[in-house]
């Protein structure tokens, strides 16, 4: 828990906030969570999800699964065909996650505006290229 010492809010490294902080440690995690919780089917195959995700590398997805599924947030299935067909879906305690990501991301699409404020400033200071 956040503790106050010698008048300072202090986030020791095993408090909530810091821990909740470590999903956003991997670029990506957020989004595919975000993915798979809109999936039509609710499953989703590495190839879609790495369609869906402008931008991503195959070895970043795959990265960003392997560590969501080592937590517990996704869970993987294997088909016994061939080719190997493998299908990742949230998990109970995903959706657990996921739900605070949504709103995040949903407060995102109603303030658009806000965060073009935000990257003008940035671009401004010299830190963005100007698409």
């Amino acid at each position: 828990m956040p503790a106050w010492v010698d008048g300072k809010l202090c986030f020791y490294a095993d408090s909530p906030p810091r821990r909740l902080l470590d999903l956003f440690n991997v670029k990506w995690s957020t989004m595919v969570l975000h993915a798979l919780w809109h999936w039509p089917d609710g499953a989703a195959r590495t190839g879609e999800l790495q369609r869906s995700l402008h931008g991503i590398s195959k070895k970043m997805l795959i990265q960003t699964l392997r560590e969501l599924e080592q937590r517990g947030l996704i869970e993987r299935e294997v088909f016994a065909v061939v080719p190997p067909h493998v299908e990742y879906r949230l998990s109970a305690l995903g959706r657990v996650f996921a739900q605070p990501i949504e709103q995040m991301y949903q407060w995102g699409l109603e303030n658009q505006q806000a965060l073009d404020e935000m990257e003008e400033n940035y671009r401004r200071a010299g830190n963005i290229q100007e698409p």
